[in-house]
């Protein structure tokens, strides 16, 4: 599969590089279609992913990286289900079904055997902020903006983004993005160790190739094994995660705040 185009995102190699165009209107929004298109991604990566050396992600879209999970769909599942009478218990089975999914595909691309970079704009929101989080290495411009808005929704983040976090900052810088949903700058975020490059508008995607190719260039073997060293998975703390997630999501203040979201004549509605 050298070549892949879908529905929400596609992928190709380019050099030694295998890109990974994320393509969804509005905004990169991560819901069922996008999820099943990343599992195969998570696949073409575990049967060797044709050579290639790196992974790049970035976005074809104007307004960001990713702005997170489709929140709309998730609502509009929570709607129908209800009405088609489904339990507590039936709802509960299919979003862990969700959730475990979507930590698995993240899990792969956290321990990839090959570097993995980052290029992003605008938002990375919720859950394309915890897309980030898994590459080996995050490039972004001036314009981006990361943020964990999920207490709003009377969540926390559940795509693993806090245990991954805490693998590149302290517990203040957390809890502070957490417990006020604030968004930080790009600027800011390099400050707190949040990302590792900040450059010039427009120019995270060429620049993001440049340090994909300077690690093509090293023994695959070797990289691997740096990568062990340096970014272990916090398993324990992911599943932690998870649970807590899923325990929150059975308030009603989540339904709540997900038929305010959907209905939100906001303009920009995934800021808190």
């Amino acid at each position: 599969m050298k070549a892949f185009r879908g529905e929400t995102l596609r992928w190709e190699h380019v050099g030694t590089t295998l890109e990974v165009t994320l393509d969804r209107a509005p905004c990169n929004e991560i819901g069922t279609r996008t999820l099943a298109e990343l599992e195969g991604l998570a696949t073409y990566l575990s049967d060797g992913v044709d050579g290639a050396r790196a992974v790049l992600f970035h976005s074809a879209r104007e307004r960001g990286f990713c702005a997170g999970a489709d929140l709309r769909e998730l609502h509009a599942g929570i709607v129908a289900r209800r009405d088609a009478g489904a339990g507590a218990a039936d709802r509960s089975r299919e979003l862990r079904g969700f959730i475990d999914r979507i930590h698995a595909v993240f899990d792969a691309f956290d321990t990839a055997p090959i570097p993995t970079v980052a290029a992003v704009h605008g938002f990375v929101f919720g859950g394309g902020f915890e897309l980030a989080l898994t590459c080996d290495v995050v490039v972004a411009d001036s314009t981006a903006r990361f943020c964990f808005p999920e207490l709003r929704l009377g969540l926390v983040p559940g795509f693993g983004g806090i245990p991954r976090l805490r693998r590149e900052v302290g517990n203040a810088v957390i809890r502070d993005l957490l417990l006020t949903g604030r968004s930080v700058r790009a600027a800011r975020a390099q400050e707190l160790g949040l990302i590792s490059q900040v450059v010039a508008e427009g120019a995270a995607l060429d620049v993001a190739r440049r340090s994909a190719e300077q690690m093509a260039r090293f023994d695959r073997a070797t990289l691997t094994a740096a990568k062990r060293f340096v970014k272990p998975v916090p398993r324990e703390e992911l599943d932690r995660e998870k649970e807590l997630f899923l325990t929150l999501f059975e308030s009603s203040v989540v339904e709540a705040a997900l038929d305010k979201f959907v209905h939100s004549e906001d303009p920009r509605p995934y800021l808190p």
